[in-house]
């Protein structure tokens, strides 16, 4: 099995925001984002790996900046790091000005899915090869925390959480 590049299974998905995609303030609703994240993410992780996969956890979304209605939204997925059957993806959302063309980082999200076989069993999947910086920052970060995701789940003892010790050792 090969390993891959981010750039290799990115997907980008660009969307407006509609009035039945609003809260009462006329901004997107934050499911909605999430809906549209989880779509992104999936179909970078079926590009990486060739195979379904399923979402297994949202590790981290944060909602930093109001998306009003109209606004022109692009997510893009990459993959930052695969482990045996899982994968961590990387959503990062950008608004676009509709008159100046202007985009602006709102959001970012981190997924983790797993690539099952036909029977829904964890399969395993290919590997990663960070090529940018921010890739490899994103690379290197993401053993650190799938260990501290395993800790909090009490999959794993802090005491083996190798990567996470070093921080503080």
């Amino acid at each position: 099995m090969r390993t891959k590049t981010p750039k290799e299974s990115k997907a980008i998905l660009t969307e407006i925001v509609l009035p039945n995609d609003t809260n009462n303030l006329d901004n997107l609703m934050g499911g909605r984002l999430l809906h549209w994240m989880d779509i992104a993410s999936a179909i970078t992780a079926h590009r990486h790996c060739n195979r379904t996969s399923v979402t297994a956890s949202v590790n981290n979304v944060s909602f930093d900046h109001p998306i009003p209605q109209g606004s022109i939204v692009t997510l893009e997925a990459t993959i930052s790091r695969a482990f045996s059957s899982s994968m961590e993806i990387f959503i990062d959302v950008w608004t676009e000005d509709t008159l100046s063309g202007e985009k602006t980082k709102c959001n970012e999200a981190i997924y983790t899915f797993v690539a099952v076989d036909n029977m829904g069993k964890p399969a395993k999947v290919p590997g990663v090869v960070a090529e940018t910086k921010l890739e490899k920052i994103r690379f290197d970060g993401a053993l650190r925390r799938r260990q501290l995701s395993l800790i909090l789940s009490g999959k794993m003892k802090a005491d083996d959480a190798t990567e996470l010790k070093a921080l503080f050792a």
